[in-house]
């Protein structure tokens, strides 16, 4: 069962999600998904080519911006930046848990937010992000 986790009104994290989940998010208003996890990152995770054939399938744009062992490159963040930027509607991002799409999206920071209130908008979805409150405070 899919669990969206908003974290503002156009930008929602989840944890992996199966192909089929994708279907009804359109008439939700999202239009776009992001995939923050490595294809095959680990056994029963669905193929990434099934998840961006089910996205388009239900008229969303699939972003694919893998990132893994804690690194958050400047690359990735400046790609989600882009993306996150760019997109009218809804934003999905989805990886293993959801902690790294939120990350990336604090790191990102499109809306130019506090360091505070980045890190309060995550606990009120249910992730800590208090441990990057250093790096984010870098780029404010």
């Amino acid at each position: 069962m899919m669990e969206l986790r908003p974290i503002d009104t156009n930008f929602v994290v989840a944890p992996q999600m199966q192909p089929e989940e994708l279907a009804g998010l359109g008439t939700e208003g999202f239009t776009a998904v992001i995939c923050n996890r490595p294809d095959g990152e680990e056994p029963g995770q669905p193929p990434l080519e099934e998840m961006r054939r089910a996205a388009q399938e239900a008229g969303l744009a699939f972003h694919h911006i893998p990132v893994a062992g804690g690194l958050f490159p400047p690359a990735a963040i400046a790609a989600f930046a882009a993306i996150r930027r760019g997109t009218e509607g809804k934003v999905l991002a989805y990886c293993r848990t959801g902690m790294r799409a939120v990350t990336l999206d604090a790191l990102a920071n499109i809306d130019e937010l506090s360091t505070q209130t980045r890190i309060a908008r995550a606990k009120s979805a249910g992730y800590d992000l208090s441990a990057l409150a250093e790096r984010m405070a870098a780029s404010d």
